[in-house]
């Protein structure tokens, strides 16, 4: 079997890259493919998108239509953070378009609530193991899973200066961090051990897909 993965951001993929080995195993060969953010899904599904744009929903109906048409490709999954968005509505919404174009057989869609941030949150043991001067106050009062700015409070518990010094600095420096979290914390994680319900929600479907 073999499974493609998109993910609207560079340090989503590293994540990706490192933590689904340890979701699946050898007989499943995947690939994954990051994109420079998350945009909207098009309301013309038919028209055709600037690939060069690598903005994921604005390219995602043209890429599924794509990989409907490519031999060996089982499953698509994929991830982008809820945000704000109602996840109901958003999951609806993406699914709707799914089925209006031939797809793949298998098209998951996971929602991080609300960031990937909050899967390092779900493993806090991770998140202590990678940053042992973590704020544990932080770390202990976040609730999971919640809208509550997820990447600034990851950067207050972790990051000297917190999210304050973060945006201070100006682009690209919380670009950088999210990719430290993903290389450092990533290597760590147990995912049979997270508490993040929308994580565990991406590990069991991707394992339901196999």
């Amino acid at each position: 079997m073999h499974i493609e993965f998109l993910v609207e951001d560079s340090s989503g993929k590293k994540f990706l890259e490192l933590i689904i080995p340890k979701i699946l195993d050898e007989t499943v060969s995947w690939r994954v493919h990051g994109y420079k953010g998350i945009g909207r899904i098009p309301s013309n599904l038919k028209g055709k998108a600037d690939p060069a744009k690598r903005i994921i929903l604005d390219q995602l109906p043209r890429l599924l239509a794509g990989y409907g048409k490519t031999p060996h490709v089982d499953a698509v999954v994929v991830v982008v953070d809820a945000d704000v968005r109602n996840c109901v509505d958003f999951l609806t919404e993406l699914k709707v378009m799914a089925g209006s174009i031939k797809t793949p057989r298998h098209v998951l869609f996971r929602l991080a609530i609300e960031e990937m941030e909050a899967w390092y949150f779900g493993d806090s043991a991770a998140t202590l193991a990678a940053y042992p001067n973590t704020n544990r106050a932080i770390l202990k009062s976040y609730v999971q899973d919640s809208v509550c700015g997820t990447w600034e409070t990851l950067a207050d518990a972790t990051y000297p200066g917190g999210a304050e010094r973060i945006n201070a600095q100006g682009w690209p420096a919380a670009g950088v961090l999210k990719h430290e979290w993903a290389e450092k914390i990533t290597p760590h994680m147990d995912p049979e051990a997270n508490a993040s319900p929308s994580f565990r929600k991406f590990r069991d479907g991707v394992r339901a897909l196999t």
